[in-house]
């Protein structure tokens, strides 16, 4: 009795596992650095992981469906040094908005092959990832573009609504119609299905392919949107922006409880998982471990949760998905299949 209440207490952890987290940071936070749990504290958290979070929030609906994106730091770096090198010569608003549609393209261009080439998502995604990522640097030559209006960036950064920023403030209005989408609307809930079971969602009449195409395009806007940001507030596009972007992102998205195997999760959960992230982030700085240390910790959180989760689980992945299958399968079918 005593191991089955260490048992569920352990499964509660890991269910809860966002609040824990941030709960730890906070004691983390407020034992070794002074003046920690104050409210400037808490507005540099949230600004220094907007960034972070528009990642985040596109790969949300990505996983939900079942796939994979490793392009968006690829992505987030075409927007940033499209947006400063179009500046001079298209305005400042226009080429912002270009930004945000190299990363719409891109996404488009990974829906292509997910869909319609059939290619798997891990897969596509890794080739674009090296593909724009090498394209950043050598339209580039490797270096940092200046913006020619540095000032224009400026107030995306600026005080707003005592812990905000007005980049944070789009970010968590973005967090919030993306939970109104996913949880309210029959093309939220369709998602899910997919994500749950693709062929399943098809014989329901749900269209898979079109639903995971829309996740890679959703995931490309996202990234745009980052890139965009990122380089306006810095007054500078930086070929390798996005290139140590990746693995918090996706981090911030499993602390939030979205699955890698699809069919669970949701943008509120990410945005609490990017603010649990970028508070420990802030926390090891303020104590004086270097940023390569903090990647350190950041993968080996990675790999903590997601064993954590196959655990209190008790399934993997494909096992689910096998049993979801039989669970939608014909009863009473004249020739069943049988078991290799």
């Amino acid at each position: 009795m005593k191991h089955f209440d260490i048992a569920l207490i352990g499964t509660r952890a890991v269910q809860y596992r966002l609040l824990v987290m941030l709960l730890a940071v906070a004691i983390f936070g407020g034992v070794s650095v002074d003046d920690f749990l104050t409210m400037d504290t808490l507005q540099s958290v949230i600004d220094r992981a907007t960034v972070v979070g528009f990642l985040a929030l596109g790969l949300t609906p990505v996983l939900i469906a079942g796939q994979i994106d490793l392009s968006i730091g690829s992505m987030m770096s075409m927007a940033g040094i499209t947006t400063i090198f179009l500046q001079p010569f298209i305005g400042n608003l226009p080429a912002a908005g270009v930004g945000v549609l190299v990363g719409v393209l891109i996404g488009a261009i990974n829906a292509l092959m997910v869909v319609v080439f059939k290619i798997n998502s891990l897969v596509a995604t890794l080739a674009t990832l090296l593909i724009f990522a090498s394209l950043a640097l050598l339209l580039t030559n490797s270096y940092p573009l200046s913006s020619e209006d540095p000032i224009f960036g400026l107030p995306l950064t600026a005080d707003f609504l005592v812990i905000l920023t007005p980049r944070s403030a789009i970010f968590l209005i973005a967090a919030v119609l993306m939970f109104v989408w996913l949880k309210l609307t029959p093309t939220g809930r369709n998602l899910y299905a997919v994500g749950s079971d693709a062929s399943a969602a098809t014989s329901s009449g749900i269209n898979s392919n079109g639903y995971i195409a829309a996740s890679f395009v959703l995931s490309g806007f996202f990234a745009g949107v980052a890139g965009m940001m990122q380089s306006l507030s810095t007054a500078a596009g930086s070929p390798v922006a996005g290139a140590v972007m990746l693995i918090p992102a996706i981090t911030a998205v499993v602390i939030g409880g979205t699955r890698l195997e699809g069919g669970r999760g949701s943008s509120l959960a990410t945005l609490g998982g990017v603010l649990a992230l970028g508070a420990l982030t802030t926390a090891l700085e303020y104590n004086g471990v270097p940023s390569y240390t903090q990647a350190i910790y950041t993968g080996l959180l990675l790999i903590l949760l997601i064993s954590l989760d196959r655990i209190v689980s008790g399934n993997s992945g494909t096992t689910s998905r096998a049993r979801r299958s039989v669970r939608v399968a014909p009863r009473n079918s004249p020739h069943p299949r049988r078991n290799a």
